[in-house]
């Protein structure tokens, strides 16, 4: 299938790449990475008249650590290097897994994690644990900056809280609290090949075996990733023992609304969302166990 005729700029400045929205009409698109756009044109029909290309500005690459403010992520980081980048590894491993785990090689070569996010897929294999983290996004559009929690920035499949000719320029995540551990477990059909069927992260904090804080977020089983608030209650305050986290596996379950789609029925991914979230509620937990008793040495 051959692509319809389009122009092609390469800004290198926010501020051009945002002129040029402004300028090229409602048939312009943004690029960072490229993997979504370019299947859409070839799979979906886009007909889009102007691509604008993130990959010229200076500093969008951007991926660095303090240990203060946290970890940023620019709208041109690769999801392989954001896999293999030492301080995610280090300080945010599952942000690392995730990234790692994105469709193949070829894709994580050319992707990004802020163009996975812009996509708005639901089945979205780095938003989950990014949710967790309670993630927030830097924006810049005609009206100037601004931030904007990540949790409300997906409205439904495809869609965002963008304004017109608005840009995202990176994700900030914070430092993750004493006593943390985080987790994220993903099914699909063919390995990785395949959009993800069902996910879900979770971030908890655990002292003196009480779960006193948790965040969990299941992906592909609504119209964007949804946040199982009432399994969280189940657990919070808590110890987190074989029943509760049973408990909260099933009520994450029933917050839910899967679809049968090509990937999986509706039936399948209520069952798995059950199982992914006790999977992940152990391992989040393991990790945080363990890093409370390297602390305590």
């Amino acid at each position: 299938m051959r692509f319809s005729h389009f122009d092609y700029h390469a800004p290198t400045t926010i501020d051009e790449a945002i002129a040029l929205l402004q300028s090229k009409g409602p048939g312009a698109r943004v690029m960072a990475g490229g993997t979504d756009l370019l299947i859409k044109m070839r799979h979906a029909g886009l007909k889009p008249t102007a691509i604008i290309s993130l990959k010229r500005i200076p500093g969008l690459n951007t991926i660095a650590f303090d240990e203060k403010r946290g970890l940023i992520i620019g709208a041109t980081a690769l999801l392989a290097d954001v896999a293999n980048h030492p301080d995610i590894i280090k300080h945010y491993p599952t942000i690392a897994e995730a990234a790692r785990g994105t469709a193949n090689a070829q894709v994580r070569n050319m992707g990004t994690v802020v163009g996975n996010l812009c996509n708005a897929s639901p089945s979205a294999d780095n938003a989950p644990t990014l949710l967790a983290m309670g993630a927030e996004v830097y924006i810049k559009g005609p009206a100037g900056p601004r931030t904007l929690p990540l949790e409300r920035f997906f409205k439904g499949p495809g869609v965002t809280a963008l304004e017109p000719f608005e840009i995202v320029t990176s994700i900030h995540i914070p430092i993750l609290p004493p006593h943390s551990g985080t987790a994220y477990l993903s099914l699909s059909a063919r390995g990785k090949l395949d959009c993800t069927a069902v996910g879900a992260g979770v971030l908890l904090t655990v002292k003196e075996k009480v779960c006193e804080y948790l965040r969990i977020f299941i992906s592909a089983c609504g119209p964007t990733v949804i946040r199982a608030g009432r399994a969280e209650e189940i657990i919070r305050g808590k110890e987190l023992t074989v029943d509760a986290i049973d408990k909260a596996g099933a009520e994450a379950s029933w917050e839910t609304r899967p679809i049968t789609d090509v990937r999986a029925s509706a039936d399948y991914r209520s069952k798995m969302v059950a199982v992914l979230t006790r999977r992940a509620l152990r391992q989040a937990h393991q990790i945080a166990l363990e890093r409370n008793r390297h602390s305590e040495k």
